[in-house]
């Protein structure tokens, strides 16, 4: 389906009240079926591949968290879904922040959501590049150097993707946290390295209606722990 200029890839199945699946950076609709096939014997799934990962097409453009945020409302607009309840991963649950934030859902779940932007201390190897690319002659050199140093994810992203998730994982979604007044759970693993419990600590308090559960595991834990994580939305989602 055409959305928001680019060919996006989903699925839907399962019948009741809608829930939409978000995952994470540099994953796919697979990962969020862990979720999607138990509970759509009791709700319609609607999991899509973002744009730039799975079978979905790369924005033509370097994207924003807002733009994510745009395409999904059309693409909830498209197909016909109501008053959805948006469960996110990570990468997935800024999307549902900013996405909630503005339009009507029933409830959120955000599984290690980075929502607050801490300042951390650069290492070494980082001021080094800071540093370098102030130097004459030296800024095509410190890009390439980016290969090297940068994270994973970065690593692994195209050109365009590469300038999507620098868009994406520097704002800081505090202000559009604190417009959401669904119902929101905060699932998180406690030895998430990649957005510590203590950022969402932080991010429960900017909440309306905000609450945090803390399972053993790491950034994943909605997996490493799911069958008490489906029992867990099983029970927010009937209360």
């Amino acid at each position: 389906m055409i959305v928001h200029g680019v060919n996006v890839n989903y699925i839907q199945y399962g019948k009741g009240p809608d829930i939409v699946l978000l995952h994470g950076w540099g994953q796919n609709i697979e990962m969020m079926q862990f979720l999607g096939d138990p509970l759509s014997s009791k709700y319609r799934i609607t999991i899509l591949d973002f744009p730039g990962f799975g079978k979905s097409e790369e924005p033509k453009e370097a994207w924003d968290i807002k733009d994510y945020r745009d395409m999904l409302h059309e693409l909830v607009e498209k197909l016909k879904i109501k008053n959805p309840t948006v469960i996110g991963h990570s990468f997935g649950g800024r999307v549902a922040i900013c996405y909630a934030a503005k339009y009507e859902v029933n409830k959120v779940v955000l599984f290690g959501a980075p929502c607050v932007r801490v300042k951390k201390e650069l290492s070494l190897k980082e001021k080094t590049l800071k540093r370098a690319k102030k130097l004459p002659g030296m800024k095509k050199i410190a890009e390439l150097a980016k290969n090297y140093i940068g994270s994973r994810d970065y690593k692994a992203a195209s050109p365009i993707m590469r300038e999507i998730l620098v868009n994406t994982v520097n704002e800081d979604l505090s202000s559009y946290a604190k417009e959401i007044t669904a119902p929101t759970l905060l699932i998180w693993g406690e030895q998430d390295e990649e957005a510590p419990v203590s950022e969402a600590r932080l991010l429960e308090k900017l909440l309306k209606d905000g609450a945090l559960i803390v399972l053993p595991g790491t950034h994943y834990a909605y997996i490493e722990n799911l069958n008490q994580v489906l029992k867990i939305i099983n029970k927010f989602l009937e209360g």
